[in-house]
């Protein structure tokens, strides 16, 4: 009864720790942008790619992993494609992409994901979008008949970050991202994933 009770209190601080860190991020850049003017002219298409780690949490409805077991994990790939609809509104497809282990073996549980992304101030963006969740075997890690399965469900995506950088077309930030998805089994099982990342992002746009 009382490792039950640890684990539930566990998991519950883990997602308030990320609520938080989400959060002071948001409130940082906020604070930041609040006196600043428009300086950017942001046209035509965008591209993005992301380096960073963070944690994840896995949960199989086969009991062999639960969200009370979270893993350090690392962004790959993190990319975002995108077209500017006005200065401030982007329509983008974004890629996020975590690598974890299951069973001694590394796998990627990311997703392509139809999203908006919109600048509140300057150099402060919110992202956010739901679509196809992916996972997969990592690339350097497939095993015939071990590790070679491909699983597809839902996801949704929120994130935030703040260009700490901008020359031209380039700007470099910092951005906090969760993602929430769900991924079908072979027999009616499924597997979740809870992810929130920080990482640096490179943008052309």
């Amino acid at each position: 009864m009382e490792s039950i009770k640890m684990k539930t209190i566990k998991k519950q601080i883990l997602l308030r720790l990320a609520c938080v860190a989400f959060a002071l991020l948001s409130s940082i850049t906020y604070a930041q942008n609040t006196n600043s003017e428009t300086t950017t002219q942001r046209n035509g298409f965008i591209f993005e790619f992301v380096v960073g780690g963070g944690i994840i949490s896995i949960e199989d409805s086969a009991g062999i992993q639960t969200f009370d077991k979270a893993q350090g994990t690392f962004v790959f790939p993190d990319l975002k494609f995108g077209y500017m609809l006005n200065e401030k509104l982007a329509i983008t497809v974004s890629l996020p992409g975590n690598i974890y282990e299951f069973q001694d073996n590394d796998r990627n549980f990311g997703g392509f994901i139809p999203s908006l992304q919109y600048w509140v101030k300057d150099r402060w963006w919110i992202h956010g979008g739901i679509g196809l969740a992916i996972d997969s075997p990592a690339l350097y890690d497939i095993k015939d008949t071990v590790n070679d399965d491909w699983n597809f469900g839902c996801a949704v995506m929120a994130s935030t970050g703040y260009e700490i950088y901008k020359k031209k077309k380039f700007a470099l930030n910092v951005q906090s991202k969760f993602v929430l998805g769900r991924a079908s089994l072979d027999g009616d099982m499924h597997r979740d994933a809870l992810i929130f990342n920080i990482g640096l992002g490179f943008s052309w746009l």
